[in-house]
Order: C-alpha cells, then sequence, then structure tokens
C-alpha cells in the first residue's frame, strides 16, 4: 500500500457546524491546539506557538498584568489561552487582553467559565513567524466591530506596529519603543525592547 502525504496549511481552517456547546467541547478535548471560530462558523486550528514567540507573549502579559495588579479596580488581564464569545458570533483568542471591571462584573459566574460572550475593550495580536498579517489585519477590524476599543498588532518581522480604535482608521508606528495604553488603559506602557 502505497503512503500518502497531505500537506496542511497553518493555520488549518475547516467549516463544520457546531454549537457552542460542542464548539467548547472540541476545545477541552484538544488542549494542545488553539481553536477559533469566525462568524460565518469557519473553524480555525492553530498549532501552539514556537518558543521565541511565547517567550515575547510571556513578557507582553507579564507587563500587562502588572500594571492591571497596580491599578485592579480598573479591569482584568487574559492570555492567549481565553477565548471570547464576540456579538457577531465568533469564537476568538487574542494575544492578550484587557476588559473593563464593570463589564466583567455584570457578566454571571456561569458566563465566565466557558468564552465570555464580551468583547475585550483592549486586545493584542503578536504575529509569529507563521501567521499571516492580511488574516491578523482581519481579525483586528472583528475586534473593532464587536467593540474594543483599542488593540495593537504588533509586527516584528517589520519592527511595526498597527494601532486600530473605534472610528479612526489604523495607524502604523515604525519600530516604536514603547506604547501607550491611551485612555483605554490609563498610565499603561508597553515596552516593546524585548517583545521586538
Amino acid at each position: 500500500m502505497e503512503s500518502q502525504t497531505i500537506a496542511l496549511h497553518s493555520p488549518l481552517e475547516l467549516t463544520l457546524e457546531l454549537t457552542d456547546e460542542q464548539f467548547f467541547q472540541l476545545c477541552l478535548d484538544n488542549r494542545d491546539l488553539r481553536f477559533e471560530r469566525t462568524a460565518t462558523g469557519e473553524l480555525i486550528i492553530m498549532p501552539p506557538t514556537g518558543s521565541e514567540t511565547g517567550r515575547r507573549n510571556s513578557d507582553l502579559n507579564f507587563q500587562l498584568q502588572s500594571w492591571s495588579r497596580q491599578n485592579k479596580h480598573l479591569g482584568v488581564v487574559f492570555d492567549s489561552s481565553t477565548g471570547f464569545k464576540l456579538p457577531d458570533g465568533s469564537d476568538i483568542s487574542p494575544d492578550a487582553a484587557w476588559i473593563r471591571r464593570d463589564r466583567w462584573d455584570a457578566l454571571t459566574a456561569k458566563q465566565k467559565e466557558k468564552f465570555a460572550p464580551i468583547c475585550p475593550d483592549f486586545v493584542v495580536e503578536l504575529r509569529s513567524a507563521t501567521d499571516s498579517l492580511e488574516k491578523l489585519r482581519a481579525k483586528m477590524k472583528v475586534y473593532v466591530k464587536n467593540g474594543a476599543r483599542l488593540g495593537w498588532l504588533l509586527d516584528r518581522q517589520n519592527r511595526q506596529v498597527e494601532i486600530s480604535r473605534q472610528d479612526r482608521e489604523v495607524e502604523i508606528l515604525d519600530a516604536p519603543q514603547t506604547l501607550s495604553g491611551e485612555n483605554v488603559l490609563p498610565g499603561f506602557v508597553l515596552d516593546l525592547t524585548d517583545i521586538f
């Protein structure tokens, strides 16, 4: 019998009809993979990040969490393993996210246990070597369309940051040293030294 090789692209994209409960169970049963689902039901399967991207993402989350601890009354931080159910029906996971405390506290305990039905106020996507820039840009548009007030796409390959905000054109910064959380994350400044 002759063996066949099938080339799968990363991330793998499939269209499956799954209920929210089935999708959540799929994620639980396959914890070594990251799953996202578009508003049209397209399932996106992503492998774990490489070590270098994971290290950089850890620094990003550390800085955000450190600021949040000093300002804990303001909101809650989430890492890349957290999924959110957006208003358009998408189930997606930013590399880092933050939600205002009053919005988070308005959810029930049951809603918080699974993919919380809320769009974060702030999201970050850190582009890895295998990420498509166009797909990350499209993902940032989904966040903003669903209510994110501030989004950062950190493109370390090109040493650029694309900043997305409500009702404004995307702003592109070349090789910034730091980023300001503006009025969404007051007083937060991200040091990009170890991330870029």
